[in-house]
């Protein structure tokens, strides 16, 4: 499954609009990436998703504390959002749209992004008229706990606009988007200390920010900060932006597929996997062998016995079928009689049967002797069963008769 990752422009969504994407089957490694338009975007495929990045500038962050109960009252929550926010918003809050951030608790301080609301309408609408519908909505840049535990700085934009982008700020570890003319003031307050996480940047301002910082930086693409940014556990499409819980559990599932899948932190997981397969299929292999191996054996052996007792046999096709066949050849030229035979089923009856039981009309065929007029209750059948076992024999009942036959082998 294909991610198509694209950055949102900033202001007014206009039909020329370009947007800066990158086309991924990992989540980590871009097949595709460049800047085009909404219509000319490469379609990520039926089960693909298509995941936005809001820009750093585009976003505000505020610190809230939900009330008790907050969550629970999901058509009332935007509201008590508004309340809380009315006297720390620039705008009026119906113009904005907000997203709380995942796992939040009532009770507790959370994470509210804050961005245009019709900004955002409109891009995600600008996208489903050229056929790229947005599955999730993510910000560039998220508070929260870093990778390296420690303040992250990137120096992001062109020459002549460029910002530098704080994460993991301060004890709240916010974020943070200062201009680069803070750069100089932000390396005098905080030099670089040994174990620092690198200064990353994109190779446009790259030089730049290695002068004004006074350190070395990594080079980090926009393509690569907005796959990071897609891996994120952040969805701003809430409130009326939200898809369906089903929806949402589908690509989310869909998602987590593709990433074991195929991201590098799986890695050993899949070969974990593979290997647990492959040793589950080798041993059912060595299972069945063993299996076709002894019963090839005993196979061999009934015809060995076959073959030895009759030397005469000199093409074994059914063994156990051949070897009644002789057998029968054998006592009927000694004059012997089989237990299938009507002269030992009427002695067997006869042997087992109540003194008082006495059959109206007797039937022979194939090797079964059918009784009419002997119907005998539960409890006599099971006598008579038992003293019939002794010589191989069985008895039921059958339309008002009692049928006896041979007991079957297994």
């Amino acid at each position: 499954m294909s991610t198509l990752v694209l950055t949102l422009p900033p202001g007014p969504q206009a039909p020329a609009a370009e947007y800066s994407y990158a086309l991924t089957a990992d989540g980590h490694n871009a097949i595709r990436q460049a800047c085009t338009s909404a219509a000319l975007l490469p379609d990520p495929g039926r089960t693909g998703e298509v995941v936005a990045v809001v820009p750093a500038r585009a976003l505000s962050w505020q610190r809230v504390t939900l009330p008790q109960g907050a969550l629970a009252q999901a058509s009332r929550l935007r509201a008590i959002l508004e309340g809380l926010l009315e006297e720390h918003l620039l705008e009026e809050p119906a113009r904005l749209h907000f997203a709380l951030q995942p796992g939040a608790q009532s009770g507790s301080p959370v994470w509210v992004a804050v961005c245009d609301r019709a900004w955002l309408h409109e891009a995600l609408q600008a996208l489903e008229a050229a056929g790229r519908p947005v599955d999730r909505v993510v910000p560039e840049f998220a508070p929260g706990p870093t990778a390296s535990g420690q303040q992250e700085c990137e120096v992001i934009g062109a020459p002549e606009d460029t910002q530098i982008v704080l994460t993991g700020h301060g004890p709240e570890q916010a974020v943070a988007v200062l201009p680069l003319s803070a750069a100089p003031a932000l390396a005098a307050m905080a030099p670089a200390a040994e174990d620092a996480p690198p200064v990353r940047a994109e190779p446009a301002v790259a030089a730049l920010a290695e002068h004004l910082l006074g350190r070395p930086v990594q080079i980090h693409t926009a393509s690569q900060r907005a796959l990071a940014a897609a891996r994120g556990d952040w969805d701003l499409a809430q409130f009326d932006l939200a898809s369906s819980g089903r929806t949402r559990a589908l690509r989310r599932l869909g998602a987590a597929a593709n990433a074991f899948a195929r991201a590098p932190q799986w890695r050993a997981a899949r070969w974990g996997l593979g290997l647990a397969v492959a040793v589950q299929l080798i041993g059912l292999n060595l299972w069945a062998w063993q299996d076709r191996q002894a019963l090839a054996a005993k196979q061999a052996g009934v015809r060995g016995i076959l073959t030895q007792t009759f030397p005469r046999i000199q093409a074994v096709v059914d063994a156990p079928v051949q070897m009644e066949r002789e057998l029968a050849l054998l006592r009927q030229a000694a004059g012997s009689m089989a237990q299938r035979d009507l002269e030992p089923l009427m002695a067997a009856a006869g042997a087992a049967l109540p003194a008082a039981r006495l059959p109206g009309q007797i039937e022979y065929a194939g090797g079964e002797l059918l009784l009419r007029g002997v119907e005998l209750p539960p409890e006599e059948l099971a006598a008579a069963n038992q003293r019939l076992a002794a010589d191989g024999y069985a008895a039921r009942s059958q339309d008002g008769a009692l049928l006896l036959r041979p007991q079957e082998r297994p």
